[in-house]
């Protein structure tokens, strides 16, 4: 009875005429920006923090989210119809969402995505309204060994990405590791592999590195395609509907996709990313034709998207019960939040119960708003494809550079980009998948910093990961994954 009566507190402050126009202005702006491809929430909500200070907290923060949450939705799109994936969880889509415009199914991929995006938001608010207590005690009870062994496991499993095999995924995944090392070391302030080059002391631009390795390379390598080679698209509701067994296999797909995005989603610091990456290899790895991937199977589309969303929502879970942000668009609205007086942490919902539950049920209207936004613009998004390549890919550079300069505004940026087209290109030549690669270059600081702080605290002991029972059992998994990998590699050199 105390959940209905919550409920129905969140209702009548998500009701309020200023909640949802604040909540349809945040999902309609989030989705434009999920749709050009390297600006992201980040530099919206970062623009947009200053107009707050004069919106009640309340509407403020269902803005806010709206624009995160709505940017993940609109986010599949340009990886879908051109690969140009603007943030990380976002090339898991490329996987199989360009494959499926490649065989001129555009509009089933956006159309399923739509959905899977749905269905994983609301699984990830049923938990956050449920279970946010609870769930914000497991992840708190998480250290540094956890973060740590739970990083390796999701690197592992990331090898497993794409069409090649899990030996050439290894080692995009160390090569993500050695590029996530350019930069200033944060505990000793030396700069690591910059030779001499002021300018990547920052260290490299995640949306330079993942622009550059999607995007221009594919520009790069349809440079030549003769027009006659391109797909007929159709953009009719009838194209878009998916058939008896899409239905099938993508369902299924979108329960677990969402559960894996609902998990990673409560454990603080680890963000969607790692949720999108994993449940992609999930499905690759109960998947009976794990061949299909790759090549335009629709798990590998479901299964991220449910789990990006997933992810999202309950990513607000530590953020609020616990004060500690999932990722950094969740930092800004965290210091939204304590710039209106408010506290994040376990005592926030009894102290501030219309804000948190008006929040949770703003949720499910801000998705139901997106749902009927994304639908009707399909069509406009696939006929897009109808632009003769001469005409769009120019167009498309344009916006790369546009979007990447934006970020840090530095035209070395730019040319990041162009450095990372060529080598994408390559990649592609030597049948390398970049996926593995992105995650492995997001997740190298954050696991260094998990390493060195789990070092500290046991005093150069390695056997603390082995002591907690958690981070042995994700080492253990990632061990046996790692063996079937070198078994995989064994078979194949005597084949």
């Amino acid at each position: 009875m105390a959940l209905f009566d919550n409920l129905a507190l969140g209702l009548a402050t998500a009701l309020s005429p200023s909640a949802l126009m604040f909540c349809f202005a945040g999902v309609t702006l989030g989705t434009l920006i999920g749709v050009l491809p390297g600006i992201g929430a980040m530099a919206a909500i970062a623009m947009l923090l200053p107009l707050t200070y004069h919106v009640p907290p309340t509407e403020a923060l269902i803005m806010l989210a709206g624009i995160y949450y709505g940017a993940q939705y609109g986010g599949s799109t340009a990886s879908i119809l051109l690969r140009l994936p603007g943030t990380a969880q976002a090339a898991v889509v490329t996987l199989d969402g360009y494959p499926m415009t490649q065989a001129g199914r555009a509009g089933v991929a956006l159309f399923i995505t739509t959905l899977a995006s749905f269905a994983g938001s609301m699984i990830g608010v049923l938990l956050l309204a449920g279970f946010a207590p609870v769930l914000a005690g497991i992840a708190g009870s998480f250290r540094a060994p956890e973060y740590f062994a739970l990083m390796v496991l999701g690197l592992v499993a990331a090898a497993m990405l794409g069409q090649g095999t899990p030996l050439r995924g290894m080692i995009m995944v160390v090569a993500g590791l050695a590029l996530g090392t350019v930069g200033t070391d944060l505990q000793s302030g030396t700069f690591r592999f910059v030779f001499g080059e002021q300018r990547l002391t920052d260290g490299l631009g995640l949306v330079a590195v993942a622009m550059g390795l999607f995007g221009v390379s594919e520009v790069i390598a349809n440079a030549a395609r003769p027009p006659h080679e391109r797909p007929a698209y159709r953009v009719d509701w009838r194209a878009m509907i998916p058939t008896r067994e899409d239905w099938r296999r993508a369902l299924p797909a979108m329960g677990r996709g969402s559960v894996v995005g609902a998990w990673f989603g409560t454990l603080p610091g680890t963000g969607s990313s790692i949720a999108a990456f994993v449940s992609y290899a999930v499905e690759k790895r109960v998947s009976r034709r794990p061949e299909r991937f790759g090549k335009g199977a629709i798990e590998g589309v479901t299964a991220p998207e449910a789990a990006n969303n997933a992810a999202a929502q309950t990513a607000f879970i530590p953020t609020l019960t616990l004060g500690v942000p999932g990722d950094a668009v969740l930092a800004l609205m965290l210091g939204a939040l304590i710039l209106h007086g408010i506290i994040p942490g376990p005592g926030l919902i009894e102290a501030q119960p219309s804000l948190f539950w008006g929040l949770v049920v703003s949720f499910v209207i801000g998705n139901l708003m997106l749902v009927v936004l994304n639908l009707p613009l399909i069509g406009l998004w696939v006929s897009i494809l109808r632009i003769p390549y001469r005409l769009l890919y120019p167009a498309v550079l344009v916006f790369v550079c546009i979007g990447v300069y934006s970020v840090r505004n530095a035209v070395f940026d730019v040319w990041l980009v162009l450095v990372f087209g060529l080598v994408g290109y390559g990649m592609r030549l030597l049948r390398f998948e970049p996926a593995p690669l992105i995650l492995g270059f997001i997740l190298g600081p954050l696991m260094e910093q998990y390493l060195r702080r789990s070092m500290a605290i046991s005093r150069g002991d390695p056997m603390v990961f082995l002591e907690r029972p958690m981070s042995a059992a994700f080492l253990a998994v990632a061990g046996g994954l790692i063996g079937w990998i070198a078994v995989s590699a064994w078979r194949g050199r005597r084949g």
